[in-house]
């Protein structure tokens, strides 16, 4: 069985099934594809986590946290939202991952060519609005919105947005009491970063 490959069309639901049901059995004859853990230390895992990194990530199919950073089972603690946005559930899953698992570093993980970004963009440019649930992730970013540069083209336009989008998350997690007392007191470090869907390269923003 091959990656989907983008120009055939997508599985049944049943075929989409059957494909996790298929993928599931080969991790558990240790014949994964994608090994990224040794079926024998799964018990210990069952005893807890220690995860030594947080990501808060788009939900986008192409941006895998755990694939990106080679990364085995337990070693991140990941929170996907389209557009890597934070709401007040999202931050009560960053506060669980802070206060009790303790990982020290958070990162907030945008990526190129972000279809929630692109369509605040739009909303931004034309009023464009949506009248369902995605419109509440929209207003979510248009905040941390640059204002708009006619001499860009397009998708430089998107880029900059991109990584605006991330620095604007950052900035919400930097404004929250639990945030400020762990950076306080030296026990957390933030960092932003854009996947880089083209190259697979993470751009980490220092």
């Amino acid at each position: 069985m091959s990656t989907l490959n983008p120009h055939e069309p997508l599985p049944t639901a049943d075929e989409a099934l059957q494909r996790l049901i298929a993928g599931n059995l080969r991790f558990l004859r240790g014949e994964a594809r994608f090994p990224t853990v040794q079926k024998e230390i799964l018990a210990d895992l069952a005893q807890g986590q220690r995860p030594y990194a947080t990501i808060l990530g788009c939900s986008d199919s192409r941006v895998p946290p755990e694939l990106v950073f080679d990364a085995g089972f337990g070693e991140l603690f990941i929170v996907r939202v389209a557009g890597n946005v934070l709401s007040p559930e999202i931050a009560g899953s960053l506060q669980y991952a802070g206060s009790h698992l303790h990982t020290p570093l958070f990162v907030v993980l945008g990526h190129s060519g972000c279809g929630a970004v692109q369509a605040a963009l739009e909303t931004q440019r034309h009023g464009v609005q949506h009248r369902s649930r995605i419109q509440l992730l929209i207003d979510n970013i248009l905040p941390g919105l640059p204002d708009p540069d006619p001499q860009l083209p397009p998708a430089a336009q998107l880029d900059r947005a991109v990584e605006a989008n991330v620095r604007w998350t950052m900035r919400q997690m930097l404004e929250t009491p639990e945030a400020q007392a762990r950076l306080a007191e030296g026990r957390m470090k933030l960092v932003g970063a854009v996947y880089e869907i083209e190259s697979g390269r993470v751009r980490f923003l220092l």
